[in-house]
């Protein structure tokens, strides 16, 4: 398709179904419900021909042929691990720390966890020893399941989490561990018969991001998942279905989302696999070109890209389809506000609307957008999805008047009273924690945003990233959009920066694309002209879109942003080095 009819097709009127599905939606949550089921062992058990053969996980590899999964290889795997941690002591509510990457056997090692009532606790490879061992003791996790990329991690702070009673050891990891994974499972061959849980039982131990203080386990319910399903239908422009006669899809799903935090279980791996298609594993590095031939030799039809990821492709990649052939449908982003820029790229040179959604481990996939089923407002956080009331609330628990910010909260009952599955059981022992995250029957999220007339949400920051300069109130991602649409910035991250006239002035942290990289390499010895040069192209350039006190005042160019495991950016540490390097000069004076 060429670009011109992709604007045609984006510009043209799109249908708004959204009053429609909202008051029309009703939640069917079953007393028993267990993720395992639906995910796996139906359709590894289903009928006809096409059944056996059907694929779970591509597992992609650069440079070499791709390895198919199908969901009875899955199941028979997921059981025999069951058994294997059955012998190992492992009972119904232990937790068991899942730390590996997009694989077969991290797949596996959730459904095995899942269908024996115990509590899968995703831990990211990415985590170094500190990190592993805050959450490995505060969960009392009593095993362990490791690859090659986690596995010294794990067994360089296990003598200091007295609950770790067993490691097993995956892949490449042989040997490293108490137990190895293939020689343990090849023992184990038989069916495994899989415990009776209700909804409301705990699943999953996920913790949170840690940007706002120590991390917390929000502990989530197999029910979780059913809560997840809308959004992740919506966002995705119908998932599992072609939207037009309601045949099952083609769809073939990918996300560089790690497997090991809520955006890449919740937002990919599980509904993919509920819906009986295959998701791709990747387990290495990203690069804009990873993605676009990753997505391209898989046919990947649907998947979720952070924004940071987006912008890097979009500078890497002005016009990718002149070099790949892709076969989107849909996409979601999430983590950080899109912004207009990297809406127009995915939209005129990606042939998709791109559909932003909000929510977070608590309270997952509440807000967002569906191109296909009501129009999509370029910048907007979107509206609640079906099945969740959402609302922005103010200090005293009322909602704000149209414009007016304040704190997006989803209420515990939907529209018509029924209660949200959606919700989190409550922090792993911090009971005060739990009762602080509610007003009444709201639960905020800490995230500000502004309601228009239409309903749609506008994200103004964290409540902790917002802050005042010279009197206004100023929130970072209008002006990190307005920043990244200049050709010389691949990321961006603004905060304020302590002074002692105007309380703080706006500072922005940038990233060069590559080309400009080069560029100041280039200018050896000249660095603080091209730098002084650019910075002040930059203020121009916000100074020329935003509101004068907008504009940073100061910028500083550096290698990379600090990032949460998750994909954000994390501004906090930014602020806090600023504070650190205000004390320190008004220390000196």
């Amino acid at each position: 398709m060429k670009r011109s009819q992709d604007r045609d097709m984006a510009a043209a009127p799109q249908p708004d179904h959204y009053a429609a599905l909202h008051q029309g939606f009703r939640w069917q949550v079953d007393e028993h419900f267990n993720i395992s089921d639906v995910c796996c062992r139906r359709w590894a058990a289903g009928s006809g021909k096409s059944a056996p053969k059907r694929v779970a996980i591509r597992a992609h590899q650069t440079g070499a042929a791709t390895s198919f999964y199908t969901y009875s290889q899955l199941q028979q795997a997921a059981d025999a691990l069951s058994h294997v941690l059955v012998q190992l002591g492992v009972q119904r509510g232990d937790r068991v720390a899942i730390v590996m990457p997009q694989r077969f056997e991290t797949a596996a090692a959730y459904m095995a966890v899942f269908q024996m009532g115990a509590v899968a606790m995703p831990l990211s490879m990415l985590f170094g020893p500190e990190a592993l061992e805050y959450r490995l003791q505060d969960s009392d996790a009593v095993l362990a399941i490791c690859d090659e990329n986690s596995i010294t991690s794990v067994n360089a702070i296990r003598s200091r989490c007295p609950a770790l009673r067993t490691v097993i050891a995956a892949g490449a990891a042989a040997g490293q561990g108490d137990v190895d994974y293939e020689p343990a499972l090849a023992a184990q061959q038989r069916t495994f018969t899989a415990v009776k849980t209700k909804a409301d039982d705990a699943a999953i131990l996920i913790y949170t991001s840690g940007t706002t203080g120590p991390p917390k386990g929000a502990l989530l319910a197999h029910r979780a998942l059913i809560g997840n399903l809308p959004g992740f239908v919506c966002s995705q422009n119908w998932f599992g279905f072609d939207g037009k006669t309601n045949a099952r899809s083609d769809a073939v799903f990918w996300s560089p989302a790690d497997w090991a935090w809520t955006g890449g279980l919740m937002d990919a791996l599980l509904p993919t696999l509920y819906f009986g298609r295959p998701i791709v594993a990747f387990n290495g590095r990203f690069s804009p070109e990873l993605a676009f031939t990753l997505m391209a030799q898989q046919g990947v039809t649907h998947t979720f890209l952070f924004p940071t990821a987006l912008k890097a492709m979009m500078k890497a990649y002005p016009h990718p389809r002149r070099q790949f052939k892709l076969k989107l449908q849909a996409m979601m982003s999430a983590g950080e506000a899109v912004g207009d820029a990297v809406f127009a790229y995915c939209r005129d040179e990606l042939g998709v609307l791109v559909n932003e959604m909000f929510g977070q481990t608590e309270i997952n996939y509440v807000v967002g957008n569906c191109s296909a089923l009501w129009p999509a407002r370029p910048g907007s956080m979107g509206k609640g999805y079906p099945g969740h009331r959402v609302a922005v609330i103010d200090d005293e628990g009322r909602e704000c008047a149209v414009g007016v910010p304040g704190d997006v909260s989803v209420n515990r009952f939907d529209i018509h009273g029924d209660p949200d599955p959606i919700f989190f059981l409550g922090y792993w022992k911090k009971e005060a924690a739990t009762q602080a995250k509610f007003s009444g029957d709201w639960c905020r999220t800490g995230d500000l945003a502004t309601r228009d007339e239409d309903g749609y949400l506008w994200y103004e920051g964290r409540a902790d990233d917002v802050f005042k300069a010279a009197g206004y109130r100023i929130g970072p991602g209008e002006i990190e959009n307005c920043l990244v649409k200049h050709p010389a910035v691949a990321n961006a991250a603004v905060v304020p920066k302590p002074d002692r006239e105007r309380g703080a002035v706006v500072k922005a942290f940038i990233v060069l694309a590559p080309d400009f990289v080069a560029a100041r390499a280039d200018r050896a010895g000249a660095e603080g002209q091209f730098d002084l040069q650019l910075t002040a192209e930059l203020q121009a350039h916000v100074k020329g879109l935003l509101a004068p006190y907008e504009y940073p005042k100061e910028i500083e160019f550096i290698d990379a942003l600090p990032m949460t495991t998750t994909g954000k950016v994390q501004r906090r540490v930014l602020r806090l080095q600023e504070e650190e390097r205000f004390r320190l000069a008004s220390e000196q004076a």
